[in-house]
């Protein structure tokens, strides 16, 4: 199940692997922390490992020089489609090791989830993030994304943000 893609930088290496991957729980383990770090508390919103398996999502590692610094999956949300207007998954997991920070990784692993996800049929992708995640809000902002409906586990409250992009050119 995994296919690596390599990049333009020798040492950065994009793989899709399965979201139980010990790689990838590692960095779930990473993540969680640094939520508790800046919101007193981990990310409890409910994640079923298998909804990021083909065909209803993918989970992607970034690797540098063979070590995981990088993760995100999108999984589909057809509760969404209608709201958001067009075949809609979310981004989810999205996360850079901040010792890898400002290398231009995230930006990275950002456009390898819309490759796959357009691959796969996705017209729109939408997602959650903190107030507390500046350098998060930037970056979905610098690609385009766009603040839209509030949804899912985060949605009542005024911590969290939400932005979509069409990935069909529509």
């Amino acid at each position: 199940m995994t296919a690596a893609t390599p990049d333009p930088l020798p040492a950065w290496v994009v793989e899709q692997v399965a979201f139980t991957d010990p790689r990838v729980q590692s960095l779930v383990t990473e993540v969680q922390d640094y939520y508790v770090q800046i919101y007193g508390g981990p990310d409890d919103s409910p994640v079923d490992p298998t909804e990021f398996d083909e065909p209803r999502g993918r989970f992607l590692l970034g690797l540098v020089h063979g070590s995981p610094v990088a993760m995100g999956g999108w999984r589909l949300r057809p509760e969404l489609d209608a709201a958001i207007g067009g075949r809609c998954a979310e981004v989810k997991r999205m996360f850079v090791s901040p010792t890898q920070r400002r290398q231009g990784l995230a930006r990275r692993l950002l456009a390898a989830l819309e490759d796959s996800a357009r691959t796969a049929g996705v017209e729109v992708l939408a997602l959650e993030t903190g107030t507390m995640q500046p350098e998060a809000i930037a970056l979905y902002e610098a690609q385009g994304y766009a603040p839209t409906i509030r949804f899912g586990h985060y949605a009542d409250s005024e911590l969290s943000r939400y932005f979509a992009r069409r990935l069909d050119g529509g």
